[in-house]
């Protein structure tokens, strides 16, 4: 019996999973870093907020594209996942997953809108307050140094769930060939 393939779901879920992984990680470092160094504070917010704008419609497809295309995984092995309980277990386990990330990247969002109202503040660096902060700034650039590392650590754990997907199917296609 051939395997069924569903490369147009695995590709777009794999690929926007990369995109959402890759652009949350190098925003944390790249963007918000080197916005960090700007010589006008004032310019610090301003810059870090006009790039996430920016990245943000491409942020939200990914999500979106990486939910249909796990969606068609789901359905096109349905019967593997219904049968074997591992990946039973890791479908759950990710779709929990993905949901906590669109979580944090939503509310990533938000925090970036609250800290995009105050940039003429400026502030020690786009996640860092400065001293003359006001409280609305402070708390959000604060909470926002987290949850800007929230977002690839669960995108993160999403590509080794991805992958061990992959080895448990590899597995059974074994066990079919014997």
């Amino acid at each position: 019996m051939p395997a069924s393939t569903n490369l147009i779901s695995r590709a777009a879920h794999d690929l926007s999973l990369a995109t959402w992984f890759g652009g949350s990680l190098m925003g944390a470092v790249g963007l918000n870093g080197a916005t960090a160094k700007a010589k006008d504070p004032s310019e610090r917010l301003r810059l870090s907020t006009l790039g996430w704008a920016r990245w943000t419609p491409v942020q939200i497809a990914a999500a979106a594209v990486h939910t249909v295309g796990g969606i068609g995984l789901i359905v096109g092995n349905r019967s593997r996942v219904a049968r074997d309980p591992g990946s039973q277990a890791n479908t759950i386990a990710k779709t929990v997953i993905t949901l906590a990330a669109m979580g944090a990247t939503g509310y990533s969002g938000y925090l970036g809108t609250k800290i995009g109202k105050h940039a003429d503040e400026g502030g020690a660096g786009a996640t860092e307050p400065s001293v003359s902060a006001s409280t609305e700034l402070a708390s959000a650039q604060k909470q926002l140094a987290v949850v800007q590392w929230v977002i690839p650590a669960l995108t993160g754990v999403l590509v080794v769930l991805g992958a061990q997907q992959g080895e448990q199917q590899r597995g059974l296609r074994g066990l079919l060939d014997i």
